[in-house]
């Protein structure tokens, strides 16, 4: 079985967004008959009603092509409200909860594929703090008990099923950015690592890259948004899954006609046992 999966990211609803993008990819998705669409996360720009609002609207459209994963990113949590209180974290996620459900890091569980996340956007928290002032609510972390609940979750993956685990933040550092998108970076590859996954969907670093890390493929969406890193075309993902290879298309903003074109294709072999824990790639 051949599984297809979109993947889109960082949408910035609000001031950012870039509605010729957005309107493009919402006449072109459907007809790339997906078995899934995936967000990882950055639905809003202020997490305000009305960024919610349309955000919502987009993922309905969105369902017009297939069920539809969704998790929040650092632009979608309050993080102003009760920073550093562990019981009053609640509040940072009521708004997103609002409009899509109590569950931030659902699972998608499909014949040809499971999917499911690891919440990475905790706003100002203590595990995201580092020494730079402007990683404050912007850096993210991967709590060792969010990431056995992911690895739980793919241990159960029936034979054949690809394991898909999608986060907000950039597992590798960026290319132009230099930076990488989650405080103590080498800990939480350990574990994405460790947990799996045939595929790792994430954005944030608003520039496209495809990469491998300990045999997982990570796949880093662009922005749709007007902020793409370095004046960069903006790009979005298909993800053909096969049983012995993973395809990656990329579809790059073409802003004179106004349409995503595809464009380059990566190929890597998709591995059919589970890792040892401990590997990571620096």
């Amino acid at each position: 079985m051949t599984v297809s999966l979109v993947h889109l990211s960082d949408l910035h609803f609000g001031g950012l967004a870039d509605l010729a993008q957005i309107e493009a990819v919402e006449a072109l998705v459907p007809d790339l008959e997906p078995d899934a669409v995936v967000l990882s996360g950055d639905l809003t720009q202020r997490a305000r009603h009305g960024e919610f609002q349309r955000a919502r609207a987009f993922v309905r459209e969105m369902t017009r092509a297939g069920p539809v994963y969704v998790l929040p990113g650092n632009h979608d949590v309050q993080w102003w409200w009760r920073p550093f209180v562990p019981f009053g974290s609640a509040a940072k996620y009521r708004k997103y909860r609002q409009y899509f459900g109590p569950e931030l890091v659902p699972t998608l569980d499909l014949p040809g594929v499971l999917i499911t996340g690891a919440l990475t956007s905790h706003g100002v928290a203590w595990g995201s703090l580092t020494p730079r002032l402007r990683d404050i609510a912007v850096k993210g972390h991967l709590p060792k008990s969010a990431m056995a609940r992911a690895a739980a979750t793919l241990a159960r993956a029936r034979p054949g099923q690809a394991r898909v685990l999608v986060v907000h933040h950039n597992v590798l550092r960026g290319a132009l950015s230099e930076r990488m998108g989650l405080a103590r970076w080498r800990t939480a590859q350990r574990r994405i690592v460790a947990a799996g996954a045939d595929v790792v969907l994430c954005g944030h670093d608003h520039q496209e890259q495809v990469e491998t890390l300990g045999g997982a493929v990570i796949a880093c969406a662009g922005t749709l948004s007007t902020r793409s890193r370095g004046g960069r075309p903006s790009v979005f993902f298909r993800l053909l899954i096969e049983t012995d290879a993973i395809h990656v298309e990329q579809y790059r903003w073409d802003a004179a006609r106004r349409v995503f074109r595809r464009s380059d294709r990566h190929q890597f072999g998709r591995r059919r046992t589970a890792v040892a824990s401990g590997v990571g790639v620096e």
